[in-house]
């Protein structure tokens, strides 16, 4: 009987702690569309470039916001993640794909900001396999906040929609 239930233990542990066949290709865009409220699309690195003129964008984090990484050796393709709470002004909490390991979800886990100038430029992350953050810093845009869709105006009225401003 403990036999059985250490097995179930060690099966259920498997499935919590590794990528299962489907997580294995999903990607940090993907996931970030699926849990956040930004919805861009392009390579992690054109997110911010993107997000110009139809998502405000900043250096100052707020849960729901995607953190966009800038393109580098170690990211060609950036990376994106979505900000699920604000600890304090350097540390925040991430929900992203694909960091620790290839498909890997990863819910809570630590950034922080460690640019000089204290404007999220330069943050380390979180790394699953040292159980630690991680040693290497990573340069990112900044943030893209969700529901700041610009003021638009429409021909068949004289009121600008504020619709998803926010």
């Amino acid at each position: 009987m403990l036999r059985a239930a250490l097995a179930t233990l060690l099966a259920f542990l498997s499935l919590v702690a590794m990528p299962t066949a489907a997580q294995a290709r999903l990607q940090c865009v993907a996931y970030a569309r699926e849990v956040g409220d930004v919805q861009l699309t392009g390579n992690a690195r054109e997110w911010w470039g993107n997000a110009a003129g139809t998502y405000e964008r900043g250096q100052r984090p707020e849960a729901g916001a995607v953190l966009a990484f800038k393109a580098s050796s170690a990211m060609p393709f950036g990376h994106v993640a979505v900000v699920s709470k604000v600890v304090d002004a350097r540390h925040v909490l991430l929900n992203h794909a694909n960091w620790s390991g290839p498909g890997l979800i990863e819910r809570g886990v630590m950034a922080v900001d460690v640019s000089e100038a204290g404007d999220w430029s330069k943050v380390r992350v979180w790394y699953g396999p040292t159980r630690s953050l991680g040693l290497r810093e990573a340069p990112t845009f900044g943030f893209i906040y969700p529901g700041s869709a610009p003021v638009t105006v429409t021909a068949s009225n004289d009121v600008a929609s504020d619709k998803g401003n926010g």
